[in-house]
């Protein structure tokens, strides 16, 4: 009978030690399996089935996004006389305070790394970003850095910051940076709030001044385009006119070398004709009486004329 019951409580703890060999990893879990301090496998979710337990050692990642908060702590107690943390100076010798966010997630293709180091990852991560923000502020101006910050500075976070920590191989990459706190000192924000003012002010009269800029300049092309059209409109008319008298002229040429084949004198009775008009205009305007005061002895004398009379 004993012997029967120290059988079974020796299957029974065999049972139990081959039991301790069985380890679930759950989905949002990775694993390190190490044999003898060796690594020997880094299984995916599942049912992981080895050794039993102190023949292997499995270490469980979270590949969850992992959150450090890095710089000013607006609830932080700082002493009165000790510069609060996360306050930086700017390269024209401001300063503001500062907050970012860090995201980073394990690296999978460095899981091993990671479980090395993972005691030391937040504190590497936070430091590095700390001295990420203090390089990017120190070489800008506190105007830039108020106005860009937002947008700029998680970019500049995420690229630099990683780049910082890859020597120290944490097995972890940083996927995303946000700029949670980014004003200046309190005791100065009434000065900074003045100037942002003023600057305002600045570039609501510049805005005011490039709109109008932009109704002059449109006002000037379509008065432009205006006498342009006029200027075109113009031109074809006396192109027009002037081919029209060219035509006239053209088709008188024509006649008039048709009718001097037959009529010789052709040429003069046009002359008469057109100086019958003229002294018919010139009657008109005053300049030319009856030709019986121009006769003289030589017969009649048509080369001068009275002078045309004064109007009143």
């Amino acid at each position: 009978m004993k012997k029967r019951i120290l059988l079974a409580v020796i299957a029974l703890l065999a049972a139990v030690t081959l039991l301790t060999g069985l380890r679930p990893i759950k989905p949002g879990q990775r694993a390190v399996v190490r044999r003898f301090g060796r690594v020997i496998a880094t299984p995916e979710p599942g049912l992981w089935i080895g050794l039993p337990w102190g023949l292997e050692r499995i270490d469980l990642i979270s590949v969850q996004v992992c959150r450090v908060a890095v710089g000013y702590d607006k609830d932080a107690e700082e002493a009165e006389d000790m510069i609060p943390r996360g306050q930086f100076l700017t390269g024209d010798h401001n300063l503001v305070n500062v907050q970012a966010k860090i995201d980073y997630a394990v690296d999978e293709s460095n899981l091993v790394d990671f479980v090395e180091q993972q005691d030391r990852v937040e504190g590497v991560v936070s430091r590095a970003a700390e001295a990420v923000l203090a390089e990017w502020i120190a070489a800008r101006k506190v105007d830039e850095i108020l106005i860009r910050g937002q947008a700029d500075l998680p970019i500049h976070l995420v690229e630099h910051t990683q780049e910082r920590i890859e020597d120290y191989r944490l097995g972890i990459r940083i996927h995303h940076a946000n700029v949670s706190h980014l004003l200046p000192p309190p005791q100065l924000r009434a000065d900074f709030d003045d100037v942002t003012r003023a600057q305002t002010a600045i570039h609501t009269v510049e805005n005011e001044a490039l709109q109008r800029r932009i109704e002059i300049l449109r006002d000037a092309d379509q008065k432009s385009f205006q006498i342009q059209k006029q200027a075109e409109a113009y031109e074809t008319e006396r192109l027009r006119l002037a081919q029209a008298d060219a035509d006239r002229f053209n088709k008188r040429l024509q006649i008039y070398h048709e009718l001097r084949r037959d009529n010789p004198n052709y040429l003069a009775a046009i002359w008469w004709d057109e100086m019958g008009k003229l002294f018919a205009r010139m009657k008109e305007t005053g300049r030319i009486d009856l030709l019986d005061n121009n006769l003289g002895a030589d017969g009649l004398d048509i080369t001068t004329f009275p002078p045309m009379p004064r109007k009143k």
